[in-house]
């Protein structure tokens, strides 16, 4: 697996936090590790994640997504050192979208994902209860040709920030940012299913230490990669 020459073209994906499927009940993506976020690309008022897990298993999943938009946050990125459903109840005046999401196993960056919306008093009660939580603040940017969200992780997935980007097909040809370091669209432990029940803070340095002894990986069975531009500051 190598990143390769190509050129990317126009996609129909907008960012956002609301925008979780592409086609119908299926979604396309890839997912990278990112190091450090460009300060240029945090936004001051992110959209606070806060998501229950209620079940994970070989690549299924039921989960339920409280989102608060545009919060202002006290420090740049948004707090990282709180616990998800913490930082849920310090915004719940500010929660508006919820939904509850049926997802199957991911297949190179293609997954079925069936989601409805739920009432947002329905849908809190249900993540204060039960399930096994990940947060994360969601900050969106439109980077060469598609949109792109980079989620910086809460609580015991921190300092986690990953970097994905969807399309209403699947993602060819892609045009990778440069602080995207390695690909992890098809490994497992980076699915949030995993990371609300196994912390990244658990494993972090495990995986850096992989990372300096294998080096950076990107999926090539999805077309030519293409490295794209530092942002301008």
């Amino acid at each position: 697996m190598s990143t390769g020459e190509g050129q990317g073209a126009g996609r129909d994906a907008a960012p956002g936090p609301e925008r979780d499927t592409g086609n119908g009940d299926f979604e396309f993506e890839r997912r990278f590790w990112v190091r450090a976020v460009p300060p240029e690309l945090l936004d001051p008022r992110p959209t606070l994640v806060v998501q229950s897990y209620f079940l994970a298993s070989e690549g299924y999943a039921l989960r339920v997504r409280a989102q608060a938009p545009s919060v202002a946050v006290d420090v740049p990125g948004g707090r990282t050192d709180l616990a998800p459903r913490v930082l849920l109840e310090r915004h719940l005046d500010a929660v508006d979208l919820c939904t509850v999401t049926v997802k199957g196993p991911m297949v190179e960056g293609t997954r079925y994902e069936a989601e409805r919306e739920l009432d947002p008093s329905v849908a809190v009660e249900l993540v204060r209860r039960g399930g096994s939580a990940v947060g994360k603040w969601r900050h969106s940017a439109w980077l060469d040709d598609d949109g792109w969200v980079l989620d910086v992780f809460v609580g015991e997935d921190a300092p986690l920030v990953v970097a994905e980007v969807e399309r209403g097909g699947p993602v060819t040809d892609l045009t990778i940012p440069p602080f995207c370091e390695t690909e992890v669209t098809t490994d497992a432990r980076f699915a949030n299913e995993t990371l609300a029940r196994r912390p990244y803070g658990t494993w972090g340095p495990a995986f850096l230490a992989e990372l300096a002894r294998t080096g950076p990986a990107f999926l090539s069975s999805l077309g030519r990669n293409r490295r794209g531009t530092a942002p301008a500051g």
